[in-house]
C-alpha cells in the first residue's frame, strides 16, 4: 500500500517537472470514492488519503498522472482526445475513469438486497431502489432495505491508515 508520505513527494516532482510549482500544488483529502482531483479554481491536484492507503504504488502513480494531465489540458477538454494524447505522453496507462476499490468501511448507508447482495452509499439515498445483481430495472421484489451507521474518527483515521482487512 502506498505511504502517503512518498506520495507526496511523487506528487510535488510532477508538478514541478510539468506544471509551475509557484501555481500549481498537492494535497489529500477525504473522498471515498473519487481516487484524485484535479481543481482548476485553486490549481489544486488533491488524491484521496482514503483510496491512497489502500492502492500500490503504481496506481497511486497513474493517479497522479491522470491529474497532471487534467492540469496540462485545461478545464475544458475533460477526457477528450486532447486530454488523452496529453495523459499518454505522461506515461498515463489507466482508463478515463477510475474503477479500483473504494472507502466502503466509510458509508454510512448500508442496502441490503432480499437475496443478501450489499451496497454501500456514502450519501443518504433519496428514493427507492432495488438490487443491480439481481434486476437491471427497479423491480419491487429485490428493493433495497437501507440502515445507517455511524462512522467514529476512530474508524476514519484507521481508514486513512491502512487498508481493510
Amino acid at each position: 500500500m502506498a505511504d502517503l508520505a512518498r506520495v507526496k513527494v511523487w506528487a510535488d516532482a510532477l508538478i514541478t517537472l510539468h506544471l509551475d510549482p509557484a501555481v500549481w500544488s498537492f494535497g489529500f483529502d477525504n473522498a471515498k470514492k473519487r481516487a484524485g482531483l484535479c481543481n482548476y479554481t485553486d490549481h489544486r491536484i488533491t488524491v484521496s488519503r482514503y483510496l491512497a492507503a489502500r492502492y500500490e504504488d503504481d496506481e497511486v502513480h497513474q493517479i497522479l498522472l491522470h491529474e497532471v494531465a487534467h492540469a496540462l489540458a485545461g478545464a475544458a477538454v475533460g477526457h477528450g482526445r486532447e486530454w488523452k494524447r496529453i495523459a499518454e505522453e505522461l506515461g498515463y496507462e489507466g482508463a478515463r475513469l477510475h474503477s479500483g476499490r473504494t472507502a466502503d468501511e466509510l458509508a454510512p448507508w448500508v442496502g441490503t438486497c432480499p437475496s443478501g447482495h450489499t451496497v454501500y452509499r456514502h450519501r443518504r439515498p433519496s428514493r427507492r431502489s432495488s438490487c443491480a445483481v439481481c434486476s437491471r430495472s427497479f423491480d419491487v421484489r429485490f428493493e433495497i432495505a437501507w440502515h445507517r451507521r455511524e462512522i467514529s474518527a476512530a474508524m476514519r483515521r484507521s481508514a486513512a491508515a491502512s487498508p481493510p482487512l
